[in-house]
């Protein structure tokens, strides 16, 4: 069997293909897709060098469209990406967790662990399942308020 550029492209977009089973966020798979389309550019006998363009033309157009409308479909509702952090969060009711492999105590917000200290008393620990109120953020530190005090 005699190899091709037609080869390489397919290969490439199954690496790729595959490379997405680890990351989930869809650009590898737009990036697959481009380049099974640019494999079949390779199959009419099209020069290398408009090969290239041509996966430069399909990654320009199918990237933005699996980043922007795709990937969004995919997305747990209620999950905004890009937001932790700005204040959304504010006001918003926690329960303590214990972390496994540390045992350190903080909160989940959106996915994410953050270790945590009481406004009022700077103190960094508290029972498992306790109720706090998201404040804000210092550094990676979530600045929380206990439920038993009297709300803001």
């Amino acid at each position: 069997m005699e190899w091709s550029l037609t080869h390489f492209w397919l290969i490439l977009a199954l690496v790729l293909g595959l490379a997405e089973l680890t990351s989930g966020v869809l650009l590898l798979l737009a990036l697959a897709i481009a380049a099974a389309l640019t494999a079949g550019l390779a199959f009419l006998n099209v020069p290398f060098e408009w090969q290239l363009v041509g996966m430069g033309v399909f990654s320009g157009i199918l990237v933005p469209v699996a980043i922007r409308w795709i990937r969004p479909r995919f997305s747990p509702k209620g999950v905004a990406y890009g937001t932790t952090g700005t204040g959304v969060e504010q006001g918003q009711r926690y329960t303590t967790l214990k972390r496994d492999f540390d045992g350190a105590i903080g909160i989940k917000v959106n996915g994410d662990f953050y270790r945590l200290r009481i406004s009022e008393t700077g103190a960094t620990e508290l029972p498992e399942g306790t109720e706090v109120i998201f404040q804000h953020f210092d550094g990676t530190t979530a600045v929380v308020r206990t439920t038993s005090h009297k709300e803001q």
